[in-house]
């Protein structure tokens, strides 16, 4: 028998002279005892969109949950036919929530982990497409997936809240805000979502946490508001940066501007680099490193700098 490294090259080239006659090859390797050459095959099959070997895939799915922890180690095939499925448009739910609550504790140096992290996320996401649950039901699916115990998973549901849209989705996504989260990243992603949805009628709320008294809480609602380039959200950072309170944020707040690319907001920042004190100028300068792939930009920092020594 070829060996695992020899068989996942025969498969690779299958990317750059793809045939349907391959079919029976992908097959085969769907049914392979390494789940690293079933993951590969998965991946093509998603890649060149072969819709036709959907029901090789299920059962490939399915046989990998028997034994999991020694059939698919890390859950490297089990993830890989997830994304395949999504590529592939599949719309049934049963192999996506079968994924959704998988939890699979591997042996690791000290103790166990879960390797069905990236699985639940990706399989989550995909209850979006599926056609025979209702809107209620991915919502429930989703809502477990925002209080799973890892911060990929929780991510992965923000943004899945994202997708479904919708009042329910919005008041979620609000009340997480609220609720706030152990990994500021996810409370991030909370705020860049709701400001996709609700565009400016968010900014106030966001803009609410710029007074949290956690400090990373703070500082990804001042990215969230620069990413969002709304002018009411410069106006925010603006009147936040110039708090006496404020302060100890001053470099996120000047980088949240600067990411803005809001005129009002670069002019600002120039103006610190010209006037403001050695701190403040040393720190929009920072913020304006943004821009370095802009001569524009660069020279008015040039220009600024020159003035300032002057």
């Amino acid at each position: 028998m070829k060996k695992t490294e020899e068989r996942l090259e025969e498969l690779k080239r299958l990317r750059s002279t793809p045939l349907e006659t391959d079919a029976p090859l992908l097959k085969k390797a769907l049914q392979d005892k390494s789940n690293l050459v079933v993951a590969e095959a998965a991946k093509i099959i998603g890649e060149l969109r072969r819709a036709e070997l959907t029901s090789d895939l299920l059962g490939a799915f399915n046989r990998l949950f028997d034994d999991p922890v020694k059939t698919d180690s890390k859950c490297r095939g089990k993830t890989a036919i997830v994304k395949a499925l999504t590529l592939l448009d599949h719309d049934e739910s049963p192999p996506f929530m079968r994924a959704a609550v998988h939890i699979q504790m591997e042996p690791v140096w000290g103790g166990q982990e879960d390797a069905a992290v990236h699985l639940r996320a990706n399989a989550v996401l995909a209850l979006v497409q599926c056609a025979d649950l209702s809107r209620p039901e991915k919502v429930r699916y989703v809502v477990d997936a925002v209080a799973d115990t890892s911060d990929t998973v929780r991510m992965e549901a923000i943004r899945t809240l994202e997708q479904l849209n919708g009042e329910e989705a919005r008041a979620l996504l609000r009340l997480k805000a609220h609720l706030g989260d152990k990994r500021s990243s996810v409370v991030g992603q909370v705020f860049d979502s709701l400001l996709a949805l609700e565009g400016e009628r968010a900014v106030e709320f966001v803009g609410r946490f710029l007074k949290s008294g956690d400090i990373e809480t703070r500082d990804e609602a001042a990215l969230s508001l620069g990413a969002s380039r709304f002018q009411s959200a410069v106006g925010l950072l603006m009147d936040a940066w110039k708090n006496p309170g404020s302060r100890d944020a001053s470099s996120v707040l000047l980088r949240a501007l600067s990411s803005s690319r809001d005129e009002t907001a670069l002019s600002f920042l120039l103006g610190l680099v010209r006037e403001g004190i050695s701190r403040d100028a040393a720190a929009a300068l920072e913020a304006l490193e943004l821009h370095k792939d802009s001569p524009e930009i660069q020279q008015q920092v040039q220009q600024a700098r020159s003035e300032r020594e002057r």
